[in-house]
């Protein structure tokens, strides 16, 4: 059974409600757009969004708080729905902001979130870096970068996931203005901070040659990138590989190209190692895991890496490894998930569903990670 998809959904039950009304915005008016008899439009807009994946309703599970925030419409719709959170009738800020703080504990593979700016900022001060979120659009002000341009297109990315095509990860401004001025006739723009979000591949290559990407080229940019983002300090675990070996020359390091290194301040500091080795080195230290692909079927654990046992990736934790590998090989996978062989199955299983790749410099896709097996 493929693995299904986890979407984390919030709902600003009160997004909008300013705009028809007159009142620029719905920040802090909640009350006075009602009385003036406005209808809230993020129900209907999250429903389009929805709308789009109803024929994958088996393939996906979705995460959410209580009533209007969420529940009532997965629900009404029919799909698989597991409340995170209870709200009242009067939801808040501070809801949201609890709510993807619960989701990222869920481990979804994607909060998908309505509002406006209001909703995108709220959304922004609990998110964490590692977390990738899409708005649909449903406020009064949509300045931000982090939301489709329609609801439906909201729904098509989320489907792009779900199809397991590549999905570029892009980091996107959180803007907003001031309400209280905007109304007065002055417009001041403030960038809150960035979110990540997916966004259509364009298969635009940054480095070119004949008009075909070079495969030494975007090596040598996406090395430079893992080591630019390299922390002093931390614990590197290299695994196997000629994309692994291409960072460990930008570092000018020796590489064990069918073994496993350990390099600390981009120096190496244990070569060819086994799996206790790599256990006892790294454990109670900030550690990451670096790997690509091995063999022709995907695998990113379990062929040719077999020293990054089960007991290692527990001690180190999913969200501390990174993976490297270019498009043109993720392409050549034809939409197959990466595969994780650890030995243990449970473990395998946690490390399934989707995980950001780095492709390049500051380039990153979203790709799907589990077993495909038949029904």
């Amino acid at each position: 059974m493929t693995k299904q998809f986890k979407l984390g959904l919030i709902i600003n039950p009160v997004a909008g409600l300013g705009g028809s009304v007159g009142l620029k915005g719905s920040d802090n008016v909640t009350e006075e757009a009602l009385a003036l008899g406005a209808e809230p439009k993020s129900h209907k807009r999250t429903q389009a969004a929805l709308e789009v994946l109803l024929p994958y309703k088996e393939q996906i599970q979705i995460f959410t708080p209580s009533g209007k925030m969420g529940q009532t419409l997965a629900e009404e719709m029919g799909f698989a729905t597991q409340v995170v959170l209870t709200v009242g009738e009067n939801t808040s800020p501070a809801d949201t902001e609890l709510t993807v703080k619960t989701l990222i504990e869920q481990g979804v593979d994607l909060i998908l979130f309505a509002g406006g700016d209001g909703t995108a900022r709220n959304v922004c001060s609990a998110v964490s870096d590692n977390t990738t979120v899409l708005g649909i659009p449903a406020g009064c002000k949509i300045h931000s970068g982090v939301y489709a341009i329609t609801p439906k297109a909201a729904g098509r990315v989320v489907e792009m996931l779900i199809n397991g095509e590549l999905v570029t990860l892009s980091d996107a401004d959180v803007m907003d203005i001031d309400e209280s001025a905007f109304r007065e006739g002055v417009v001041k723009a403030k960038r809150y901070g960035e979110m990540q979000v997916p966004s259509e591949l364009r298969y635009v290559q940054a480095v070119k040659s004949g008009g075909k990407e070079t495969d030494e080229l975007v090596l040598a940019d996406l090395s430079a990138y893992v080591v630019s983002e390299m922390e002093d300090d931390e614990y590197y675990v290299m695994g196997s590989g000629s994309t692994v070996a291409a960072i460990m020359d930008e570092m000018g390091l020796e590489n064990t190209l069918l073994g496993v290194d350990v390099v600390l301040d981009q120096d190496v500091i244990a070569a060819d190692c086994t799996a206790q080795q790599l256990i006892d080195l790294t454990k109670g230290k900030p550690t990451k895991i670096v790997i690509t692909l091995i063999g022709g079927q995907g695998h990113i654990f379990g062929r040719g890496n077999q020293q990054l046992s089960p007991e290692l990736i527990r001690q180190v934790g999913k969200e501390n490894i990174i993976v490297v590998a270019t498009k043109r090989k993720l392409q050549a996978l034809n939409g197959r998930p990466l595969i994780c062989d650890t030995g243990d199955s449970v473990l395998d299983d946690e490390l399934s569903g989707f995980i950001k790749v780095v492709t390049g410099y500051n380039d990153h896709v979203m790709y799907a990670v589990g077993l495909e097996e038949e029904k």
